[in-house]
């Protein structure tokens, strides 16, 4: 009695201690540790600065300078002759630049940055929605390929028990040989096609551990989000196509590179800055120089360099509408395939269902009938494969509705 007792209590605590995952948790957790995740992370941080950086030039810029020098000559006029004084010197000074006007340039190129920052923040967002896509994935193949074992399971033992059936029969000499033989090729591929099914439920929990940063069990409880609770999913092409982060970001360049191309042409007019400069100077004499003023700057000519610029900001303007179309096209292409698969597929859900009903009570009759001898093991096999098929076909549809409406969920910018 007290070892029954002890191996219940060690197999209630193993039971406590069974690892159950939820497709939340999964998602998470990839997300804090993929390195896709915290590239893109730091590459919006880094965009934030580059706005600070273009914000400073409309900031006054104060440069100090000192210099010193310990050997000089100085050449002085003296009765009519030349005459050289070896000595040190030193200088001191301070100059402030104040830009007033540049046509704009630094404007525009201070929202070309903040729309570089958008960017960057809209490819974070589409990195952790593709992220969230894929986990729920894995996840769902992971489901799927747990509930075809269980399948598999219940075909393997059912094949052991016609297979022991016939192994009695032909004992009794109500069956041949052949009988039984048949019987242990299809107990032999029920447990080839289990064995299958255990290989790639275990690369699906591999998988999600390498995405997740941890290990996942084989005998892990993964809960049901479930294929069978989304009847209320709906969406339109145009909700996706306006909510979607590539289709966004792509619109954000084109107007990134309109603005750069306004700061590249704002150039060619220049710009007026206030200066002002204090130095402290000593070399034969000490004394004090200061400045205050307003300075224009215009470009005559730079070896037609700013030319160039503006064509090359130019093309950049009309290659980035011309992504977003391609991304458009491909958007709208690959959403309108996915809705038209949607409603076949639930089409074909409702035919697997209807089929599973079918051949499940053949499967009955044909073996009861087998029992009897009434029926071959050829039709007992076809029964037993046919309800195998559509239960199979059945997970299969479920599972292809799933990753349908994940990936419309993906593209419509959602990563839970």
């Amino acid at each position: 009695m007290s070892k029954f007792l002890a191996l219940f209590l060690a197999l209630f605590g193993l039971g406590l201690h069974a690892q159950t995952l939820t497709l939340e948790t999964c998602i998470e957790k990839s997300l804090r540790n993929h390195p896709d995740i915290k590239k893109l992370s730091l590459f919006l941080e880094q965009s934030s600065f580059g706005v600070d950086v273009a914000k400073a030039d409309y900031l006054p810029q104060v440069n100090l300078s000192a210099d010193y020098n310990p050997h000089n000559t100085f050449v002085m006029p003296q009765n009519g002759a030349f005459k050289t004084i070896t000595g040190d010197s030193w200088q001191v000074g301070a100059q402030i630049n104040q830009k007033i006007y540049d046509f704009s340039k630094t404007t525009s190129t201070i929202k070309a940055n903040e729309k570089s920052q958008k960017i960057a923040s809209l490819s974070l967002k589409d990195a952790e929605a593709l992220l969230g896509y894929n986990i729920k994935n894995i996840y769902n193949l992971a489901l799927f390929q747990t509930k075809a074992l269980q399948t598999r399971e219940r075909d393997y033992q059912t094949k052991e028990e016609l297979y022991k059936q016939a192994a009695a029969l032909v004992r009794e000499g109500l069956k041949t040989q052949a009988d039984e033989m048949s019987m242990l090729s299809a107990l032999y591929s029920a447990d080839d096609a289990r064995a299958q099914s255990k290989a790639e439920l275990h690369k699906a929990l591999t998988t999600l551990s390498l995405y997740m940063g941890e290990k996942v069990e084989f005998d892990a409880t993964l809960k049901d989000n479930s294929i069978d609770k989304r009847e209320d999913f709906k969406t339109t092409k145009e909700d996706v196509m306006q909510k979607n982060y590539a289709l966004s970001s792509a619109q954000e360049l084109i107007k990134r590179d309109t603005l750069l191309y306004s700061a590249v042409k704002a150039q060619n007019y220049g710009s007026l800055d206030a200066v002002a400069s204090y130095t402290r100077q000593s070399s034969l004499n000490e004394y004090d120089a200061s400045m205050v003023g307003i300075g224009i700057k215009i470009p005559i000519y730079s070896g037609g360099r700013i030319s160039a610029q503006e064509q090359i900001s130019r093309i950049d303007i009309e290659m980035a509408k011309e992504a977003y179309n391609t991304k458009k096209l491909q958007l709208q292409e690959e959403i309108d395939n996915l809705l038209i698969d949607l409603q076949r597929f639930h089409y074909t859900t409702k035919a697997k269902e209807a089929l599973i009903d079918s051949t499940l009570a053949t499967k009955t009759i044909v073996e009861a009938r087998y029992k009897e001898g009434l029926s071959t093991y050829i039709e007992v096999l076809d029964a037993s494969s046919l309800n195998l098929q559509a239960t199979l076909g059945l997970l299969e549809s479920k599972f292809a509705i799933q990753k349908i409406m994940d990936r419309l969920e993906y593209l419509r910018g959602e990563s839970e």
